[in-house]
């Protein structure tokens, strides 16, 4: 009983919240502004003066044709009006019977690590992405080094991972070994995607700039994280040269069982000489269509393909293989690279079921097995 008690105290360790219903969109007026290709419909930056040495404050700008996120109460809500969840009981009691945390050790087996290639990410010359594990992914634009969802955690769970699911396969990269990080992304505040442990490392090695949805500025803050921007769907930041857009996704948050919906989640454009989508978590819907008709079509795009079951829990927040490959096409995305899989014994389905029924879904489809990256943890790729 006392693990059970832990389960809800933790929010059902990684499994998402709740809805609420209308809140305004944040910003008044935008304006349209020049990037490398034709549309973007982002606010124009306030210039800099020539003769300024300091850098301006991170400030956020109004998106066109994207709406703010909305939400009744403290909890936000999925753009899709037809969005249900399974209740919090139908959660727990399918993590209770089902979840692999109770077989991890019949389920899983680590991924073969690849070599990393130091070399090419120390002279970032050119645009690359490196899979360390799960959603975390390194990335590298126009000599801009960024991250996505980082954790380095030997367990997905609350209390610094002393409760939780454990990792099987270890990253693909140490931490130490990193180059330098300029910013990193956060979906969601989820356990799998927001590990405290990894965020303070990163905070303390390199100072990056941590850009977040609404309400997790305030929670690294409260952990000593003052880096940091936090941006509504609909909004953008440009850093470095790069403009970084947030954008809806269909999923949920919270890292208890009373803070349920009431930080945002979100998927995230970063727009340079190539253009890069990162998914986040999230089931299927059509803002994927619809970040392709304002951003697209995308050079790369990083894609979860598991945590898919059981069905009837997941399919609301988590996309299958299929999925996944038809989010991919609807933003016209050149490449797809999966992740989310291989890493954390999360779900119901075989460790290493989602690369095959992607490989599966590409031929049914006809269509050319080289524009979906499955790679190996520390393996990287040019884009």
């Amino acid at each position: 009983m006392a693990f059970i008690a832990a389960l809800l105290i933790a929010g059902l360790l990684v499994l998402p919240g709740i809805d609420g219903a209308a809140h305004q969109a944040r910003g008044d007026s935008a304006v349209a502004a020049t990037t490398p290709r034709a549309s973007n419909h982002l606010v124009a930056a306030s210039p800099v003066s020539p003769a300024s040495t300091t850098p301006p404050p991170l400030a956020a700008q109004t998106v066109y044709g994207i709406a703010g996120a909305q939400h009744v109460g403290q909890a936000y809500k999925n753009v899709d009006p037809e969005y249900r969840r399974a209740s919090y009981w139908a959660r727990l009691q399918s993590l209770v019977v089902g979840g692999t945390w109770l077989f991890t050790e019949r389920r899983v087996k680590a991924l073969p690590l690849a070599k990393p290639d130091f070399a090419l990410l120390r002279a970032n010359a050119r645009p690359t992405v490196t899979w360390i594990g799960h959603s975390t992914v390194l990335v590298q634009l126009d000599h801009v080094t960024f991250l996505t969802d980082p954790t380095w955690a030997e367990r997905s769970g609350p209390f610094s991972g002393r409760l939780g699911v454990r990792r099987y396969t270890p990253p693909g990269i140490p931490l130490e070994r990193l180059p330098k990080i300029d910013f990193v992304l956060i979906s969601h505040d989820h356990y799998d995607h927001l590990d405290e442990t990894s965020v303070r490392r990163l905070a303390k090695r390199f100072d990056p700039v941590f850009i977040v949805p609404l309400g997790i500025k305030s929670w690294l803050a409260d952990r000593g994280i003052s880096n940091a921007i936090e941006l509504d769907w609909g909004e953008s930041v440009t850093l470095r040269g790069l403009t970084i857009v947030c954008l809806p996704a269909q999923h949920g948050g919270g890292r208890t069982a009373i803070d349920q919906g009431r930080r945002l989640w979100s998927a995230w454009a970063v727009l340079g000489s190539e253009r890069f989508y990162f998914a986040g978590d999230t089931g299927y819907y059509r803002h994927f269509k619809e970040a392709e008709q304002t951003f697209g079509p995308f050079d790369l795009a990083v894609l979860p393909i598991g945590s898919y079951t059981p069905r009837e829990i997941a399919k609301p927040v988590h996309m299958s293989p299929e999925e996944a490959l038809q989010a991919a096409l609807d933003l016209h995305a050149s490449h797809f690279l999966a992740v989310h899989w291989g890493t954390f014994a999360l779900a119901r389905e075989p460790y290493d079921e989602p690369p095959k029924r992607l490989a599966a879904e590409l031929a049914r489809r006809h269509l050319d097995p080289s524009r979906a990256w499955v790679l190996e943890p520390g393996e990287t790729k040019t884009w």
